[in-house]
């Protein structure tokens, strides 16, 4: 029971991650239909930007004041990626829609850009961010099983994103127009739905998620300029999976794969249980091609 409950835990928490990466990505993807492959290195930037703030922490508060910054960190990763996002969506992804192979193109060799940049201000070798205090240490549940205290404030994190993410999408009036134009873009253009404003704004938003999960995994580990890459293609699995666009459909994806993978992963070896993973993905899109949650729209019937 014990080895099942830790089990649990790691595939949630696994899920919690996956699902924090790809939040971004599935409204970006499922609105523009810009295969972002630079979605990576808006982590990179949110890891990037803690960093920062840990140094500033360092070097400008007192030992005792320096336990807040990672809650100073939180919202400065998001502001940073929001407005790279927002530079590069004016800049280039608005010439690139109803494109997607040149997209991927493009925004792969924004990504190698953005790496090389990393490299030349931070260094080549990977940095450590120190934790919080009160994040050390873990939650001892039954004799021998303890959760640490990082994985539940990740849990934890990706929870209030999801909740906020909830609100804007289907109680605001912003998100309002964005699902008018994720099911029908000419409609909502006709209806008067400023269509480069709403992509403008949801790529943003969708590279500030992504900036935010980079905060979040400083947590797990020391990161580096290609700290990004390691999960992309798990991203692109949970948006696809799930069906492009809709916000419950990545919830499921996400827990899906990572819960599978976590099980999987401990009967038989990392990479095996990798690759089951990805053959059972394989034949279930063969089955539903549009994913799990479909939208449904008169544009598409």
């Amino acid at each position: 029971m014990s080895v099942i409950m830790l089990q649990l835990f790691n595939g949630v928490s696994v899920s919690s991650i996956l699902l924090l990466i790809a939040l971004g990505l599935a409204i970006t993807f499922g609105l523009m239909k810009v295969i972002n492959m630079a979605h990576g290195e808006f982590i990179m930037i949110g890891a990037y930007s803690t960093y920062v703030i840990q140094q500033a922490f360092t070097s400008n508060v007192s030992k005792a004041g320096f336990d807040y910054y990672f809650m100073f960190a939180i919202p400065f990763a998001f502001l940073v990626a929001f407005i790279i996002g927002l530079i590069l969506e004016v800049s280039l992804i608005r010439f690139l829609y109803g494109r997607p192979l040149d997209s991927l193109l493009a925004t792969w060799g924004v990504g190698l850009i953005l790496q090389q940049l990393a490299r030349n201000i931070f260094g080549a070798p990977n940095v450590a961010v120190i934790s919080p205090e009160w994040l050390n240490g873990g939650w001892e549940i039954v004799a021998g099983t303890v959760l640490p205290y990082k994985r539940l404030f990740i849990i934890g994190l990706v929870a209030f994103c999801l909740i906020c993410m909830y609100f804007y999408i289907y109680r605001s009036d912003a998100g309002r127009r964005m699902r008018a134009v994720m099911q029908n873009r000419e409609m909502a253009s006709c209806l008067g739905i400023s269509t480069r404003r709403v992509d403008m704004m949801t790529f943003a938003i969708g590279s500030g998620i992504a900036g935010v999960a980079g905060c979040a995994l400083t947590l797990l580990g020391s990161i580096g300029p290609s700290i990004g890459t390691y999960y992309i293609v798990d991203a692109f699995m949970v948006v696809v999976l799930g069906g492009v666009g809709k916000l419950i459909g990545t919830v499921i994806g996400a827990f899906g794969i990572g819960l599978t993978g976590a099980y999987l992963e401990y009967w038989t070896t990392a990479s095996l249980g990798k690759v089951i993973v990805f053959a059972g993905i394989m034949a279930f899109l063969q089955w539903k091609p549009m994913g799990l949650v479909t939208m449904r729209s008169r544009s598409l019937d």
